[in-house]
C-alpha cells in the first residue's frame, strides 16, 4: 500500500528529525545526560508545530492548521502587529467614548490626511532602522526637497510641476546617496552624520530661502490650482474611487493567486487556497470600508465626497517599499546586514553598497513626505521644525514595530505607526488638550510601543 502523502510541514520535520538508530524505528533523540528523550511520533509532531509556528501562512496545509501556527506564534512572543493593532483599536474606542465626533466620516478622512506624513517620515526612517542605523535627517532633509520643488514651481522659474517634482526627489536622493557614502566608505556613526545632517540642511533650507526670489517673508506659496496642492487637498469622484478599488483588488488576486501557482510549479511550499483567498476577502473588505467612509458626505457648507488623492499615493509607495524589501535580492539583503553584518560581508554580499542605497532610499521616501507636508498645507516655510519632525519618523516606526536593533521591520509598520500618532494628536485636538499634553501622550505611546516589543522579543527568546 503506497504511503499516505504528508503535509508540507510534516515535509519539512522529516529533515531535521532527530534520530537514533537508523535501524531500530524508534527515532530516539540522542545526547548528552539531562536530555529529554521522546519516541519518534512526540518527537515529530513537536518538530512539526514548532516548524509551522515559524511561518503559517507557508506551511499550512489548511485555514486552521494556518490558525493554529498563527496562534503557537503569538504564544512564542512572536505576535507581530497585533499589539499595535490591538492598541490602536483601544485609542479609537477610548476617543470615541470620549467625543461622538471622532469616528465621524469627516473626521476620519482627516485623521487620514495628517497621518500621511507622519507615515512617510516613518516609511524613510525604516530604510535606517533596518540596517541598526538611525538618520536624524529626514526632517529637513523633506524640507529642502519640498522647497526645491515649490520654488521651481512658483515664479518667476514656472516649471512644470513634473519637473519640479523630480528635482526634488532627486535631490533629497543625493543626499542620502552622500550620507550613506561617508557613514559607509569613512567607516562614520550614522548618528554623527545624520545629525550633522540635520544641521547642515537646516542651514541649506535657509541658503533657498535667501536664494529664492518667489519667496515672501519667508514662505514659498504653491497656486491652489496647482497638481501638487490637489495632492491632500482634492478627492476623487465617488465612482473613480470604486473603480480604483474594484481594479486594485483584482489585480492584488491576480499576483497573490500567480504567486501560489508559481511556488508549487517550483516545487516550493505555498499557502493552501483557504488562506489566499481570505487574504484577499479582508483586503477587499478594507478598501470597501475605506472608500465608503470617505465617500460619505462631511461637507459642512457644501457636499465633500471623495477619497483623497493622498491616500493612494501613499499606499502605492507602501507596496511598492513592501515590494522591495520582500521581494526583491536588495531587500533581502537589506535585512540580512541589520540582522549580522559581518555574516553577510562572509556571504558575499557589498555591504557599502547596500547600506549606501538604503541611505539614497531614505532620503527619496522622504521627499515624497516633503511633497505631502507641503500640498496639505499649500506652502512651505523656513521656520520648518525637521528637528522635532524627524523625531515622529522615528516614533512612527518605532511605535508601528520596527526593532531598533536592525533586521527586523516592515514597512506596513510604519502605517500602522503614523496612524496611531495622528489618532493621538487628532483625538486630543478633538477634547481641547493643550499641545504640552498631546507632546506628553505621543512619548507615552511611544515608551509603551517599545516595552511591549521588549517584553515579546525576551519572551520570544527565552528558553521554552
Amino acid at each position: 500500500m503506497p504511503p499516505l502523502p504528508r503535509t508540507r510541514a510534516e515535509a519539512v520535520a522529516s529533515d531535521t528529525e532527530q534520530t537514533g538508530d537508523p535501524t531500530s524505528g524508534t527515532g530516539v533523540v540522542t545526547g548528552t545526560p539531562g536530555d529529554v528523550v521522546t519516541d519518534g511520533a512526540a518527537g515529530a509532531e513537536i518538530d512539526k508545530a514548532a516548524i509551522l509556528a515559524v511561518a503559517p501562512e507557508i506551511l499550512a496545509d489548511s485555514l486552521s492548521e494556518y490558525v493554529r501556527g498563527w496562534w503557537q506564534r503569538i504564544r512564542g512572543g512572536e505576535s507581530g502587529a497585533l499589539p499595535i493593532v490591538a492598541g490602536l483599536v483601544l485609542i479609537v474606542i477610548i476617543f470615541q467614548g470620549e467625543n461622538s465626533h471622532f469616528l465621524g466620516p469627516g473626521n476620519l478622512v482627516n485623521l487620514l490626511v495628517q497621518a500621511a506624513f507622519f507615515i512617510l517620515l516613518g516609511l524613510a526612517e525604516i530604510f535606517a532602522l533596518l540596517l541598526a542605523e538611525i538618520d536624524l535627517s529626514v526632517g529637513f532633509v523633506a524640507a529642502v526637497g519640498g522647497a526645491i520643488t515649490a520654488g521651481l514651481v512658483a515664479s518667476p522659474y514656472d516649471w512644470p510641476w513634473w519637473a519640479a517634482v523630480i528635482m526634488g526627489l532627486l535631490a533629497t536622493a543625493v543626499i542620502g546617496a552622500l550620507q550613506g557614502t561617508l557613514i559607509t566608505r569613512l567607516r562614520l556613526p550614522s548618528f554623527v552624520v545624520t545629525l550633522g545632517g540635520l544641521l547642515g540642511w537646516a542651514g541649506f533650507l535657509i541658503f533657498i530661502f535667501d536664494l529664492d526670489k518667489g519667496s515672501v517673508g519667508g514662505v514659498i506659496s504653491i497656486s491652489t490650482n496647482s497638481v501638487l496642492y490637489d495632492l491632500v487637498n482634492d478627492n476623487m469622484s465617488v465612482l473613480a474611487g470604486w473603480i480604483m478599488l474594484i481594479a486594485l483588488v483584482i489585480l492584488f488576486a491576480v499576483v497573490s493567486v500567480t504567486g501560489v501557482r508559481r511556488r508549487r510549479a517550483t516545487g516550493l511550499s505555498a499557502p493552501p487556497l483557504s488562506i489566499t483567498v481570505l487574504t484577499i476577502v479582508v483586503t477587499a473588505a478594507a478598501g470597501v470600508v475605506l472608500v465608503i467612509v470617505c465617500n460619505l458626505n462631511r461637507g459642512v457648507t457644501v457636499p465633500l465626497r471623495g477619497v483623497p488623492y493622498v491616500v493612494p499615493f501613499e499606499l502605492v509607495i507602501i507596496v511598492a517599499w513592501s515590494w522591495l524589501l520582500a521581494k526583491t535580492r536588495t531587500g533581502r539583503y537589506i535585512y540580512a546586514i541589520g540582522a549580522s553584518p559581518e555574516a553577510a560581508r562572509r556571504a558575499g554580499i557589498n555591504v557599502a553598497w547596500i547600506r549606501t542605497l538604503a541611505f539614497t532610499l531614505s532620503g527619496l521616501t522622504a521627499g515624497l513626505a516633503g511633497l505631502v507636508y507641503e500640498s496639505r498645507l499649500g506652502s512651505i516655510s523656513v521656520g520648518f521644525d525637521g528637528g522635532t519632525y524627524v523625531l515622529y519618523g522615528v516614533a512612527a516606526a518605532v511605535i508601528g514595530g520596527t526593532s531598533l536593533l536592525g533586521g527586523r521591520g516592515k514597512p506596513i509598520h510604519a502605517l500602522l505607526g503614523g496612524l496611531v500618532i495622528a489618532a493621538v494628536y487628532n483625538g486630543l485636538a478633538l477634547l481641547g488638550i493643550s499641545t504640552a499634553g498631546t507632546e506628553m501622550a505621543t512619548a507615552l505611546v511611544l515608551l509603551a510601543a517599545v516595552t511591549v516589543d521588549s517584553l515579546l522579543r525576551r519572551k520570544s527568546s527565552s528558553p521554552r
